[in-house]
């Protein structure tokens, strides 16, 4: 296989996995994406206008980014290259712009460099295509499933509009699903498939929002399922669940359940019930949850609803969801059941989470004000002369290392959105903030 190869009219090879065979050829057959994809989108309007702009395509797995530069291609009228980051390095890319450039010159065609999992990259390897992008050799769209802000180089970065794909929804993944059992060209439709409503939700549930998954679950469900004296192949939850080799969620229907428990399990530890708390996290784990699905939600349990009350709290809930990631499961219950209890049992206190709303509510409303000068920064003499910095009071040049100045803007002066509880460490921190104020 080529590591790089440019895009023609290929006839549809039976063979192909499912998924592969039902990707999407035009706009209209994408399913989800709709915030790009919806009339008068910014993508849709570059494809009716036959623009073409650099873009990084971020989302997670079997969301419809290779689908999507493909489609944008096609409906461009442009060359077509694609390689991937893994298995390609800066020699691949220098032979695929030198396509590109006698592409342009002796046709006029662009041509679209598509680069899956462009954050396996290095920082030398991504910049081999900033000349390129700048001055129009090619067009460049990135796919990856990493934070772009991290894994993409500025420069390159700022040539390129990020492009968010969002995880398709349970209903999404259905009608891809039931797609794919209908089209008799580059799906099952031939086969008589006929798939029971629970599993078709086990399946939707189980992918997780990832096309690719929910297709290759139905293919291989497909494939241990023996056609009826009708010629049907009935498909039944049984089937499914032997088929992606996981049991469906003892709690899911639909996706409502799976929620309810997770609601539960939070709300029994915000009310300081280890035992219910023990309870919601066997019947999650025993159906199947993913653990560290739980352990994310214990972390940000540990700031919004312990906080400040114990500070440690939110260590204990980090230190839980390393040792899950570590320890994997059928062992990882043993540390969610230490942290469903720790922070079942901790004090509480949200007055964090209340006063960065409060915050967080200003700024909505008061916008960008602006900068107090004399908490300004003055790396410049210019900056100094302008009255940056000046008037400032050093905190450590006084006693008990504080002192009685204003730092938010103007308009907000006075305005208090901390309050911290009486309860536990919160407490402590309440005391301190009093005697601040008195000095």
């Amino acid at each position: 296989m080529e590591l790089f190869e440019k895009k023609g009219k290929k006839p549809i090879n039976k063979t192909s996995p499912l998924a592969d065979r039902m990707r999407p050829r035009n706009i209209h057959d994408v399913v989800g994406q709709r915030h790009l994809l919806g009339a008068e989108k910014l993508v849709t309007r570059l494809m009716e206008k036959k623009e073409l702009l650099s873009l990084i395509l971020w989302g997670p797995p079997g969301t419809g980014k290779t689908t999507l530069a493909n489609i944008i291609a096609n409906a461009v009228g442009v060359n077509f290259t694609s390689f991937s980051a893994v298995l390609s390095g800066v020699k691949d890319i220098r032979a695929v712009i030198g396509e590109a450039k006698d592409e342009l010159r002796l046709s006029g065609c662009r041509t679209i460099l598509f680069v899956d999992e462009i954050h396996r990259f290095n920082k030398a390897q991504q910049d081999a295509f900033l000349h390129y992008v700048e001055d129009g050799t090619i067009t460049l769209i990135g796919a990856t499933t990493e934070n772009p802000s991290f894994e993409v180089n500025a420069p390159l970065l700022s040539r390129c509009k990020v492009l968010t794909l969002e995880q398709l929804d349970s209903e999404d993944l259905k009608i891809i699903v039931n797609k794919a059992i209908e089209d008799k060209e580059r799906g099952l439709g031939n086969l008589n498939v006929s798939l029971a409503g629970d599993a078709l939700n086990f399946l939707a549930d189980y992918s997780h929002g990832d096309a690719r998954a929910a297709l290759n679950g139905l293919e291989a469900s497909v494939m241990i399922t023996r056609p009826d004296k009708d010629g049907i192949r009935k498909i039944t939850l049984e089937a499914m669940q032997e088929a992606v080799q996981k049991k469906a969620l003892l709690y899911d229907k639909a996706g409502e359940e799976h929620y309810n428990v997770i609601s539960a399990f939070i709300k029994s530890m915000r009310g300081s019930d280890p035992d219910a708390a023990l309870y919601w996290l066997a019947r999650m784990l025993e159906a199947g949850e993913d653990p560290l699905f739980i352990a994310r939600r214990m972390v940000i349990f540990a700031s919004e609803d312990v906080g400040n009350a114990d500070p440690h709290a939110i260590s204990v809930a980090i230190a839980i969801k390393d040792a899950v990631d570590f320890v994997g499961m059928p062992e990882g219950w043993i540390p969610l059941a230490q942290g469903a209890t720790y922070l079942a049992t901790a004090p509480k206190s949200n007055a964090s989470y209340r006063a960065y709303l409060e915050a967080l509510g200003d700024v909505k409303g008061k916008g960008g004000l602006p900068v107090p000068f004399h908490i300004r920064n003055a790396p410049t003499g210019f900056m100094k002369k302008l009255g940056y910095g000046k008037g400032y009071k050093y905190p450590h040049n006084y006693e008990g290392g504080t002192i009685e100045q204003d730092y938010l803007p103007d308009a907000l002066k006075g305005r208090e959105y901390y309050k911290p509880t009486d309860r536990g460490f919160d407490k402590e921190i309440g005391e301190r903030l009093k005697n601040r104020k008195k000095k």
